[in-house]
């Protein structure tokens, strides 16, 4: 067994994984949607016919509906509006009226994506849309991209105005697990979130492995995970006699480097040989 394979797997063993941290809770499809500008509605009032088709939100949050002119609907949830419209019709118009209010088109509501995709955006939350929904609305990824996707939801204010300790709360989700539908499906946006794809951060490896070249740094990545990157040292290199390029302070220094150092981005590493 090779100096890093014994290493890799003292490093396995040793390793502790750190103690969760709360997220944001965004498993669930927004509970409560509110109405606003530009919402397209679909009204159905059974037995009315002539009431029944597709209203849009104005601008002032205001629906025009026949034989009460306008009523409000911004910042209502669908139950409220519905409930709202009922009493507003009973009101010397219908005699128990019955209706059911649907979102043709939700366009008050948005979500942000950026970074390494195809067509950055702001996109129209259609109800419950998941993470992937999102990517596949922004045209999906770049090759450029990190593997991580990073989606940050803005909290609201309080009831009294004021905002929360913290702005903003974020999780960070594996790219592969997500293009292998291993992962967010159950990753439900919110209304003002922002979906980012960063760019991915690479190093170089040369020397005496058997595969030099550019690879992308994974969080956390080791001198020993970049060398099994490159394929392993090859008969003469010497874990023992690696150094990397990198800038520090704004001018490259060489560093010597351990297999439980970090790889650092553009870092240009070199792998000698043994000494017979």
């Amino acid at each position: 067994m090779t100096a890093i394979a014994t290493l890799l797997i003292a490093l396995t063993l040793t390793t502790q994984t750190p103690p969760a941290q709360a997220k944001p809770d965004l498993t669930q499809p927004p509970a409560h949607y509110t109405l606003g500008p530009a919402d397209q509605l679909k009204i159905t009032v059974f037995d009315e016919p002539d009431l029944t088709g597709s209203y849009r939100v104005d601008s002032d949050g205001f629906v025009a509906f026949p034989l009460i002119n306008k009523i409000e609907a911004s910042g209502l949830t669908l139950t409220e509006f519905e409930q709202r419209l009922k009493t507003r019709l009973a009101a010397g118009f219908l005699n128990n009226p019955q209706l059911h209010v649907d979102i043709e088109a939700y366009k008050s509501q948005f979500v942000f994506v950026g970074g390494e995709v195809r067509a950055p955006n702001r996109i129209p939350l259609s109800g419950a849309m998941t993470l992937p929904e999102a990517l596949a609305q922004a045209g999906s990824t770049l090759q450029t991209a990190a593997n991580e996707v990073v989606v940050t939801h803005a909290k609201k204010p309080n009831p009294d105005g004021t905002l929360p300790d913290k702005d903003a709360d974020s999780i960070h989700v594996s790219l592969s697990d997500l293009q292998l539908g291993k992962a967010g499906q159950d990753i439900f946006l919110q209304d003002g979130d922002t979906v980012f794809v960063p760019k991915a951060q690479r190093f170089y490896i040369s020397g005496q492995v058997h595969n030099s070249g550019t690879y992308i740094i994974e969080p956390g990545m080791t001198v020993a995970q970049a060398l099994a990157l490159a394929g392993g040292l090859n008969d003469r290199g010497s874990d023992r006699r690696i150094q990397a390029t990198r800038m520090i302070n704004g001018k490259p220094k060489t560093v010597h480097l351990k297999l439980t150092d970090k790889v650092l981005p553009d870092d240009l590493i070199e792998v000698g040989g043994r000494i017979f």
